[in-house]
Order: structure tokens, then C-alpha cells, then sequence
């Protein structure tokens, strides 16, 4: 479990973090979401002793970073894909990093099977694509079999393959109860991957819960119906106060009222329903809504409702 308390950091008279506190629970991908200059990385930094907070700490399973006896055997990071000497292959930058916390040498062979390298793990890592240079910055997370993962936009630029890949990696980690945290642009795939959202916005905590909750709270849930007899039922649920938006194709955006209150009243007034389904807000919708005030640039011909 990681516990953010309190945390603050400030670059001369720059606050990047302000009084952030947090819980990131094991057995759940923990998205971490904000606008750019949020500070989401400078708190990972601050997770993992990179960085010394101003103000406040981090516990990992209790303890600050820098009182674990083996960093390594407790937390696994991707903060920088492309931080591997590029004359160096793969298997012998593991194997570097194994030696340098007394790990087995056994272990290296076996991340590298993990994440997919074995084939190439001869070659200079300066040779690897990005999708790869990811792959084997995982393998270098997951050397010391770590309970507490984090991963700062492990999908950036990467093919749909590689993304699905990643995807499936994190939530097969916190499937075996390890925790699993994970900074990501991506909302389509958060929304896909985490189970659990802390979002920042200007240093700041912004909202913390279940990413359903998230999207609930700062969406409106509508319901979708097409009926050859919409002007009928658009009379009967305005008159138990509801609210009708009619599209351009015709069919009935209905709000304050749920599908099967709906589904009722057509049935009681003999309307005929040729569509009915409720439709829910997007994770980008409720970022959008909830963070646009914390977004560092803005130009002036977007606005966010």
C-alpha cells in the first residue's frame, strides 16, 4: 500500500504539490490522472525518494522510502523507458541491476520471459523501439518481484498491441494483490485499466474513489429511445418531470428518470419502443469537467463545461 500524507514540494516559489494526501490500496490498478504540470510525476518522484518532499511523507507499507532494507524486493518503477546506456543489451542491463541489489541472477532470465525479451535480450538496448524499450523497463520493475508497482505512462507511443500488452500485464499484477499505481494521458485506456482514480489538478487532489464513481459524480446519465411514437411519450414524461432533448436523427436524450421507469410508462401508455438504453458519461467527460480549471495552457477558443 502506498499513503501519501500531507504531501507539499516547492521549487523555489513554485509549488509543484500542495498538502496532497492519498491511499492507493493493493488488488487494484490505481490510475493517476491530471493535466499537464499537475504534478503527477513530481509525485512519483516523492514516492520513491527521487525527490525530498517539503512538506509531509510517503509510507510504502508502512515505511518511507528510504528505511526499506531492500528497495527493490518492495518497489517496482517505469519512470523513463529510454534510462537503460544504449550499448548495453538487455539481459546485461538486468543483470546490472540485479547485482546491485543482490538479487538472483536466475531472476533476470525470468522477467525477461515475463515481458517478452528472451528473443532479443542480446541486442543494445539503443536498438530497441520504443515498444520494446517499455518492455524491458517493466522486466527492470518486476526484477526484484516487487508487492508495489509504479508505472508513469507506460503506454506512450505505443500500438495497440503493446498497449493491450500493457494493460493486461498491470491488471494481472494487481490481480495477485500487489499494488499497482499508474500515471497515464490516455483516458480511453484508464478507463479500460484502473480500477481506482487519484486525479490532481495544480498540485492538488482533485477526487479519489472507484472510477465509476468518478464518472458518476461529474456525468449526467441519459437515456437513449426511439419510438415511432415520440411526440406521445415525450408527453407522458414531461408530465412526470422529465426532460426530452430530441436529436438530429430523431431520437429521445431523456434525463431524470432511468430506463426501466421509462420502459414502464411507454408499456402503461401503449407507446411503442423500437430503442432504450441508458447511456453513461465517459472518463474523459468527467476529467474534462472536473480538471478544466487546473489546466496550465487553455487558449481562448476552448472552453470546459
Amino acid at each position: 500500500m502506498i499513503e501519501a500524507i500531507g504531501l507539499t514540494k516547492r521549487y523555489g516559489r513554485t509549488v509543484a504539490v500542495r498538502d496532497l494526501s492519498f491511499t492507493v490500496r493493493p488488488g487494484r490498478v490505481t490510475g493517476f490522472l491530471g493535466p499537464n504540470g499537475a504534478g503527477k510525476s513530481t509525485t512519483m518522484r516523492m514516492i520513491l525518494g527521487l525527490d525530498r518532499p517539503t512538506e509531509g511523507r510517503v509510507l510504502i507499507d508502512g515505511r518511507p522510502y528510504h528505511e526499506l532494507r531492500h528497495p527493490m524486493r518492495t518497489v517496482g518503477a517505469l519512470l523513463d523507458a529510454k534510462w537503460v546506456h544504449p550499448n548495453r543489451s538487455a539481459r546485461n542491463h538486468l543483470r546490472w541491476l540485479a547485482r546491485a541489489s543482490q538479487l538472483p541472477r536466475a531472476r533476470v532470465d525470468e522477467v525477461l520471459a515475463q515481458v517478452g525479451l528472451t528473443t532479443v535480450a542480446d541486442k543494445r538496448a539503443g536498438t530497441f523501439s520504443l515498444g520494446m524499450s517499455q518492455r524491458l523497463g517493466i522486466a527492470a520493475a518486476l526484477l526484484g518481484d516487487p508487492q508495489v508497482l509504479l508505472f508513469d505512462e507506460p503506454v506512450n507511443g505505443l500500438d495497440p498491441e503493446g498497449i493491450l500488452w500493457i494493460r493486461r500485464i498491470m491488471q494481472g499484477l494487481a490481480a495477485e494483490g500487489r499494488t499497482v499505481l499508474v500515471s497515464s494521458h490516455l483516458l480511453s485506456e484508464m478507463a479500460q485499466t484502473a480500477e481506482d482514480l487519484i486525479v490532481i489538478g495544480r498540485g492538488q487532489l482533485i477526487s479519489q474513489g472507484t472510477v465509476d464513481a468518478f464518472v458518476n459524480g461529474a456525468t449526467e446519465t441519459t437515456v437513449l429511445v426511439r419510438s415511432p411514437q415520440a411526440e406521445r411519450l415525450v408527453e407522458v414524461l414531461t408530465q412526470w418531470g422529465m426532460s426530452v432533448r430530441i436529436t438530429d436523427d430523431d431520437a429521445l436524450v431523456i434525463s431524470g428518470g432511468s430506463s426501466d421507469q421509462i420502459g414502464e410508462m411507454a408499456a402503461t401508455h401503449g407507446v411503442v419502443l423500437h430503442e432504450l438504453s441508458p447511456q453513461q458519461g465517459s472518463l474523459e467527460e468527467a476529467f474534462m469537467r472536473l480538471t478544466g480549471h487546473a489546466v496550465e495552457y487553455q487558449s481562448d477558443e476552448v472552453t470546459v463545461s
